[in-house]
């Protein structure tokens, strides 16, 4: 007959067997030691859960002491540590989120963001053209897949990553994407060696350059085992919690993680807040915890752009009372659907559009946040929402069937305008658009920044908002002025406009596009005869020009 073990054994071999599922469960999931954290208490009851289920199947008489009633007994007398314990967890977690709940906690919800109220002209004015970020993210990682596709040595090894964060690098406005192993295997060859290289993708040029590094970076999320980050950060700071870890490099081009300290600050488990960051050279592994008030200045991403949204919507919900918020909704406003990113002073600010919670198409303002420092700015400009201002700029080229990526907000001559690109079926952005806040009926378009501008500029002189005589900073730009002989000739026609497309001896790689409304000489030109251009010179093939003045057929 075969021996039972003894009572104290088998609690012994329970406790034993539950440590080390409850190692292998903080190793995978890599929980939080803390109590402000729900995956803290989640651990916890998984594992009295599991010790409860460990000790029952130990048990060889359950079924006798259910058949004779005496079952509940004999439960409490195996079970009743754990069971109090899960009462106890459960308890806290029951308190916890009562005095953590918004009803008890109104004005410190509202309170969780400091809003500026900010002159939308002195402020928006000072963004330049070569700060407007032109790609959203699907489009810049198109772009750094295709460039590491370009690279034998690299895509047979490692893949892009399906996310990039935008930063502020050198005073421009860039995002970065770094590369993850193929598959286990592609880890087992590399990782002696790590992760060689990072992908920058300029916002406004579209150029992406791959940055190899003279040593690779060991620390990354393709890690499959300590390397890994999130699991280097838990096993070296295991009581934090981090808010998310985010891929940036600093002005030297040294890759970091940038992981966000996070703090609950009402009640238990509520007013989610950031306090610090701490910094990780992903090369070497050495981390550095930084204070808000020390987080160095080429660091971007501390805040991010939902907790930013989150807070603000408690800000505009609750600002005048809980019961406020559900009856009447006197004065509560909300984020829109959506928001895009600016550079501006060196920082990148997040920026979305406020309407009123009643749902209606027109925005009451817009806020501006910047993500280091969360210094934030509230800019009461009423007009469009910006998925009215979307669907108002594919209109305008609907014949391409472009999508347009969520707007930023410009000043332009005093005028609250939006600015998005139009992107292809392939994400890849072929046009730029312009709408006016507060008359989204007036839009333009153009191929390249400079034609998009100046096509805006001549809407708003048509419509009387500004001047005869105003004219675009592009336009006021020194132009450049070629001579050359007609190879090719050709035209389309565009929204009712009729543009004709040119060749010259002189630039044989350069394409020419002159409208037929703007220069009407042009269509008394034919191949060989010599032409007089003005242009500003773009990062383009085709350059929006016109004819000069002095030149003759």
């Amino acid at each position: 007959m075969k021996k039972r073990l003894s009572s104290p054994i088998r609690i012994c071999m329970n406790i034993l067997i539950t440590l080390v599922a409850a190692a292998i469960y903080f190793y995978i999931a890599l929980p939080p030691i803390n109590m402000q954290s729900g995956e803290f208490w989640t651990f916890l009851l998984l594992i009295l859960v599991f010790f409860c289920v460990l000790t029952l199947l130990s048990q060889r008489n359950v079924q006798e002491k259910a058949a004779s009633g005496s079952l509940f007994s004999f439960l409490w007398k195996n079970l009743r540590i754990p069971v109090i314990l899960m009462g106890i967890c459960l308890v806290i977690c029951l308190i916890g989120s009562i005095l953590s709940a918004v009803i008890f906690n109104t004005k410190a919800y509202s309170s969780l963001i400091t809003l500026e109220e900010s002159d939308f002209a002195e402020d928006v004015a000072e963004i330049s053209y070569d700060q407007i970020p032109m790609l959203d993210e699907v489009s810049a990682n198109t772009l750094a897949a295709r460039k590491l596709g370009e690279l034998s040595d690299l895509v047979s090894q490692f893949e892009v990553d399906a996310t990039s964060a935008q930063i502020n690098y050198q005073n421009a406005p860039v995002r970065v994407t770094y590369l993850n192993y193929g598959d286990f295997f592609k880890w087992i060859n590399n990782r002696s060696e790590g992760i060689p290289a990072y992908i920058v993708t300029d916002m406004v040029t579209q150029e992406v350059s791959v940055v190899r590094l003279e040593e690779g970076m060991k620390y990354t999320p393709s890690e499959p085992f300590n390397r890994n980050i999130d699991r280097y950060l838990r096993f070296k700071y295991p009581f934090t919690m981090f808010s998310d870890v985010n891929f940036e490099i600093d002005e030297e081009g040294t890759p970091y993680w940038v992981a966000s300290v996070m703090k609950k600050t009402i009640g238990l488990f509520g007013g989610a807040d950031i306090t610090g960051a701490v910094l990780v050279n992903a090369v070497t592994g050495e981390c550095t915890y930084c204070a808000i008030d020390e987080i160095p200045s080429w660091v971007d991403r501390v805040f991010t752009a939902d907790l930013i949204i989150e807070q603000y919507d408690y800000h505009g919900k609750y600002k005048n009372g809980f019961w406020n918020s559900i009856f009447g909704q006197k004065g509560c406003t909300v984020t829109t659907d959506g928001y895009n990113y600016i550079a501006q002073n060196d920082d990148v600010w997040v920026y979305t559009g406020v309407t009123s919670m009643g749902g209606d198409e027109s925005n009451t303002g817009f806020i501006l946040v910047n993500q280091r420092t969360k210094e934030a700015k509230y800019y009461s400009v009423a007009g469009a929402e910006e998925y009215s201002a979307m669907s108002s700029a594919e209109g305008s080229v609907q014949q391409y069937s472009y999508t347009a990526t969520f707007p930023l907000l410009l000043n332009i001559e005093g005028q609250p305008t939006y600015f998005m690109a139009l992107k292809d079926e392939s994400n890849l952005v072929k046009m730029y658009a312009m709408v006016n806040v507060q008359q989204y009926q007036i839009v333009s378009n153009g191929s390249s920044l400079a034609e998009c501008e100046q096509n805006y500029y001549e809407l708003l002189r048509e419509n009387k908002i500004i001047s005869d005589d105003t004219q675009s900073p592009i336009t006021e730009q020194e132009t450049e002025t070629v001579t050359g002989n007609i190879t090719e000739l050709r035209s389309a026609v565009i929204e009712g406009t009729t543009y004709y497309y040119i060749k010259l001896d002189i630039l044989p790689e350069t394409w020419f596009r002159l409208s037929a409304a703007e220069s009407e000489e042009i269509v008394l030109y034919n191949i060989g005869d010599s032409v007089t251009l003005t242009f500003e010179k773009e990062e383009a093939s085709i350059q929006p020009a016109k004819i000069d003045g002095s030149s003759e057929s």
